[in-house]
């Protein structure tokens, strides 16, 4: 059996996807649903039960949960404006830990997810590397609680034995319970329905244009086809990016959403947050040297190519009102 935590939420129902199409259903999802409508991204999908994060952790520690090949622990306090540390730290690092513990006691293959917050305002790069590990200062408490996890395998030298993956900027389908938290896509498309344009933040760093700040925006279409990868061959094993190792701006991004509404651009941008101003990153681009010297085969789709598929195939299919349904076994590669 394959456990997913964070299994309704956005990377985790289309990891559960993923599985449900090469035929696995002998799934355990675990997540914390609340009043939230993360219960649509299950809607369609095959999982042998669902139990409350707290409860599992309690019935794993107790030994009530047999027969586990592989824990995807994607379940995670995900907002990088939280202010409660405290919980960060509980859900992002204590729980990790837990996890980790007990995988790595009884030989259970244990993918976890980091992230790409990690790497503060990159001074330092993006090289997923033990050295530049040690030198990261992240900006958030989201980024910190992750990095945390991160230096505590490299302390005790478990990063030959677990997988780490630090997503950047992840978009797609079954994101849509997320909030603010979602992708710029899914909130321009949005923005184009009601008006017709997209508002941008201004720049508020020298050498960066409004628009052209850049990420390294990655399709969770790609992200699932790496983590199933990842799950087939068990000798890999270390803290590995997941980008496309392509910087793109905002201004691209919006732009290809136009084109794949078949609308005209119309982009007004506007001052960005004071509380945002020192912790926002001008620039992040996945170096994807060390996955590729693993020998994962996967390719990365374009920016255009990945953004023209999600309002295609899964935006532009369903009434706005009814979007958060979409079912994930409806994707198409």
């Amino acid at each position: 059996m394959i456990v997913i935590t964070g299994g309704a939420g956005f990377i985790g129902s289309a990891m559960l996807w993923k599985l449900n199409q090469v035929g696995m259903t002998d799934v355990l999802v675990v997540d914390e649903l609340g009043s939230t409508e993360k219960w649509k991204n299950l809607v369609g999908l095959r999982f042998t039960d669902y139990i409350h994060k707290t409860l599992f952790l309690q019935k794993l520690l107790d030994e009530k949960i047999p027969r586990i090949g592989a824990i995807l622990h994607l379940g995670a306090n995900s907002s990088t404006t939280e202010r409660d540390v405290e919980s960060l730290m509980d859900n992002n690092y204590a729980y990790t830990k837990d996890l980790a513990i007990y995988s790595l006691q009884r030989g259970i293959r244990f993918i976890y997810a980091s992230s790409a917050a990690t790497y503060g305002n990159g001074e330092h790069g993006y090289k997923d590397d033990d050295a530049t590990m040690l030198k990261l200062r992240p900006l958030n408490a989201y980024g910190y609680s992750k990095h945390l996890f991160d230096l505590w395998a490299h302390q005790h030298h478990l990063l030959d034995k677990v997988v780490g993956l630090k997503f950047f900027n992840v978009f797609g389908p079954n994101e849509y319970h997320k909030g603010d938290m979602a992708s710029v896509v899914y909130k321009a498309f949005n923005q184009i329905l009601e008006s017709g344009s997209v508002k941008l933040f201004k720049s508020h760093k020298d050498g960066f244009n409004d628009g052209e700040q850049l990420r390294d925006f990655v399709y969770v279409k790609d992200c699932v086809e790496v983590m199933y990868w990842l799950l087939n061959h068990q000798e890999v094993n270390g803290i590995f990016n997941l980008g496309t190792g392509k910087a793109r701006s905002f201004k691209d991004l919006v732009t290809a959403t136009f084109n794949a509404m078949q609308k005209p651009i119309n982009i007004e941008y506007i001052p960005m947050p004071e509380h945002l101003r020192g912790k926002y990153q001008y620039f992040t681009e996945a170096d994807m040297t060390k996955l590729a010297s693993m020998g994962c085969p996967i390719e990365f789709r374009s920016l255009e190519e990945s953004v023209f598929d999600y309002v295609q195939s899964h935006l532009l299919k369903v009434p706005q009102e009814l979007q958060s349904t979409i079912e994930l076994r409806a994707l198409t590669t």
